[in-house]
């Protein structure tokens, strides 16, 4: 289980080492091109805080993507395509949609 720590304001965000991985690209990709854009998620501990959670992702904002493992897992080219259809259409990244 990997993490994603943005902004160092709250705690980092579990996932998953493949869906982070997916992530990066994704993430990557879209602050390369200076898009800003929201992601959503279900915390961790979603008994303690109530609803989701969404955060203005933006080129300028630092972002740390730590993995568990030391090798990176398969990439699946489908799944980034889905990832960034899905992104495009919503405006946000919704993590705990992205199987």
């Amino acid at each position: 289980m990997g993490t994603l720590e943005y902004n160092s304001t709250r705690p980092a965000i579990d996932v998953d080492d493949d869906t982070l991985a997916h992530l990066k690209i994704v993430i990557g990709t879209k602050l390369r091109r200076q898009e800003s854009f929201m992601m959503t998620w279900l915390p961790e501990d979603h008994d303690k805080s109530p609803g989701r959670l969404t955060i203005w992702m933006n080129p300028s904002i630092p972002l740390i993507i730590a993995f568990d493992g030391p090798t990176m897992p398969a990439i699946d080219p489908k799944r980034i395509e889905r990832m960034m259809e899905n992104l495009s259409v919503r405006g946000e990244l919704v993590l705990d949609q992205l199987g």
